[in-house]
């Protein structure tokens, strides 16, 4: 009696289906790592806006009290009460540095680009596609 070639078929129709799915899931979760990356670069790019937008509000305020200063000097020339004023104005102008400095830190990422994900992606497509490795 022949052997009945049907168990072969359905074992490896099952092999296909089962690579098939776990491809699909591999491409799903490295979606979701793409995704997780870009979140997290487009984040710190947003609280590095944020640091510019308060950094030019300190710098508004620093030029007024320059501005106020140099007033003040001017129309008093032997009083102190321009000191006051000076030291307001150096602490604003600090606080200016300070902010631009914690915004270039964060902006000097650049765009964002989901690296981790991309290596991966390269990773499983030489392992899937034999002569795919560039």
């Amino acid at each position: 009696m022949p052997a009945d070639p049907r168990p072969s078929r359905d074992t490896l129709g099952a092999a296909v289906s089962q690579a098939s799915e776990k491809v699909s899931l591999l491409v799903r979760e490295e979606i979701e790592l793409a995704k997780a990356e870009v979140t997290t670069k487009v984040s710190s790019l947003a609280r590095g806006a944020v640091a510019v937008a308060v950094g030019a509000v300190f710098g508004v305020f620093g030029l007024i009290f320059v501005l106020l200063t140099i007033a003040t000097v001017l129309d008093s020339i032997l009083g102190s009460k321009w000191l006051g004023f000076a030291i307001v104005m150096v602490a604003l102008l600090l606080a200016t540095a300070i902010v631009f400095l914690f915004a270039w830190r964060k902006l000097k990422v650049g765009a964002p680009k989901p690296e981790m994900a991309i290596d991966e992606a390269k990773k499983i497509r030489a392992t899937v596609q034999p002569g795919a490795e560039r």
